[in-house]
């Protein structure tokens, strides 16, 4: 590439990188961090530890987000030194470092970009994913079980904290469901674009005549509520069971009536929780849990109201939303943004990274058009 092909490089990485700080607003996330920094120093922080975590883990989130945009621009003009170093000396080695550079930087430009677009009520929140095994018998709970593990490599290759909430085996193979917690900034609005029912076309490793099976499994992702947020529900809309934990194949796990199961009369919600150590404690996670589902539905029923006061009548997302075909080609395809990878067994080993990223740039050109 010509040094003129460099420089009109690096004019529009500083023109992506201006409009990346002003839908950011940089200066109200340096007030933020003003404000935070004033509430961490309070010489009575410690005196509620939980309200404490929620202040210093903004005030770290709100800082690291400065400095990325900070280090970014020191990294554009060292990449300005860098091309006029490699002209000058005509080296051809310094020439491949500045491409390399270049290419890294487009990378980490474009996460910003998709951070960006995560501006929705609740995107910043910790994320609730539930997947159920659907259509599709034993394959399904095993598909299910395998959609689990997706996610949760794909959250430990990011340094994402996750937890495991509830597991409800099933009798021959895999998971009939299974809940887990992602905590991490905006870890709803990046997992929210998963959310859907996602297909499987294989041959059956439970078919004894090796037959090819479709099987699907639904993930649902709900952002994680918060105490201050006002979802009340009165007792008397909630029934709650207690029952023995279990794990595979029904073997017990706790001697003690230690799971709950929390129903919520008016809509049918039902939450289980059996991971934690007590009954008191699952029945906190489950309430926690039941919450941020009432939450998401109040939420959907606005927006359909408003919808329907404008007259808008446009699908939004279809209900198989994904399909990973193993047999008779390798393939895994999203519907809704035609991104595609060849290789199924590096996506279930975690490697969604393009597919969110495909998901949250649709979904904001969807909701763009909505506007």
């Amino acid at each position: 590439m010509a040094e003129t092909d460099y420089t009109a490089e690096i004019a529009q990485l500083r023109s992506t990188l201006s409009n990346i700080e002003q839908v950011s607003d940089m200066e109200q996330i340096k007030a933020d961090i003003a404000r935070l920094e004033a509430e961490a120093s309070a010489p009575d922080l410690w005196d509620d530890p939980e309200a404490a975590q929620k202040i210093t883990s903004k005030l770290s989130h709100r800082q690291t987000e400065l400095e990325r945009v900070a280090k970014l621009e020191q990294r554009i003009d060292d990449m300005e030194v860098m091309v006029e170093l490699a002209a000058e000396e005509d080296d051809d080695s310094a020439r491949d470092d500045v491409a390399r550079e270049l290419e890294a930087l487009r990378k980490t430009m474009s996460d910003l970009e998709i951070v960006t677009l995560l501006s929705g009520e609740y995107d910043e929140r910790d994320a609730v994913v539930t997947i159920r095994a659907g259509a599709g018998g034993v394959d399904a709970a095993d598909f299910a079980e395998i959609l689990m593990r997706m996610y949760l490599r794909w959250a430990e290759q990011r340094g994402w904290t996750t937890k495991v909430m509830d597991t409800a085996y099933a009798e021959e193979a895999g998971l009939k469901s299974a809940t887990f917690e992602v905590k991490a900034p905006y870890a709803f609005g990046t997992l929210s674009v998963e959310a859907g029912t996602h297909r499987l076309v294989r041959i059956s490793p439970f078919d004894n005549q090796g037959r090819r099976q479709t099987s699907f499994a639904a993930v649902e992702v709900i952002p994680l509520i918060e105490s201050d947020d006002s979802v009340e529900i009165p007792e008397a809309e909630l029934k709650v069971d207690v029952f023995r934990s279990s794990g595979p194949g029904g073997q017990s796990v706790n001697t003690t009536d230690s799971a709950v199961r929390m129903t919520h009369i008016p809509t049918g919600i039902v939450v289980s929780m059996q991971n934690e150590k007590s009954q008191i404690q699952n029945r906190a996670a489950a309430l926690r849990v039941m919450q941020s589902r009432l939450l998401l539905v109040r939420k959907a029923e606005e927006d359909a109201k408003k919808k329907e006061m404008a007259g808008d009548v446009k699908a939004s997302w279809g209900d198989q939303m994904r399909s990973y075909v193993l047999n008779p080609y390798q393939m895994v395809k999203d519907l809704r943004t035609n991104h595609e990878e060849g290789n199924p067994s590096s996506v279930f080993d975690g490697a969604i990274d393009g597919f969110i990223d495909a998901g949250i740039r649709w979904r904001a050109g969807a909701r763009h058009s909505e506007d």
